[in-house]
């Protein structure tokens, strides 16, 4: 679920709240009505599909920007105070799922090479 809300007039450093923000703001995670002064600004959540799409296309359709995308930091979007739990607990479960995609992709990649060469 993508951040709702409009973008803040003045914004030096991602890591600071905006100094003045028009309309409401939504949580990007509840989608729940949240003011300014009480909201907790973090980087958006990024789901391991999100991310392995992300890059399967950019590798096909522009592959120099590939480095672009993936270091580029992302700016902060505001959630609830309340859903600081659940936030955190849904970024676990996509580090476990997209580590176990890797560790596969590795096994993938070396078993083959030991049974060829053993």
């Amino acid at each position: 679920m993508s951040a709702q809300m409009t973008s803040p007039s003045t914004q030096t450093n991602t890591q600071e709240r905006p100094t003045t923000v028009n309309g409401d703001l939504r949580c990007a995670l509840t989608d729940k009505v949240i003011h300014a002064d009480e909201a907790y600004w973090a980087p958006p959540l990024v789901t391991a599909k999100e991310l392995i799409v992300t890059i399967l296309r950019t590798l096909f359709q522009n592959p120099g920007a590939l480095g672009q995308i993936l270091m580029a930091e992302q700016p902060n979007v505001p959630y609830a105070a309340d859903a600081r739990p659940e936030l955190g607990r849904r970024r676990s479960i996509e580090q476990v799922k997209l580590l176990g995609m890797l560790l596969l992709l590795a096994a993938l990649l070396v078993v083959p090479i030991v049974i060829l060469v053993g």
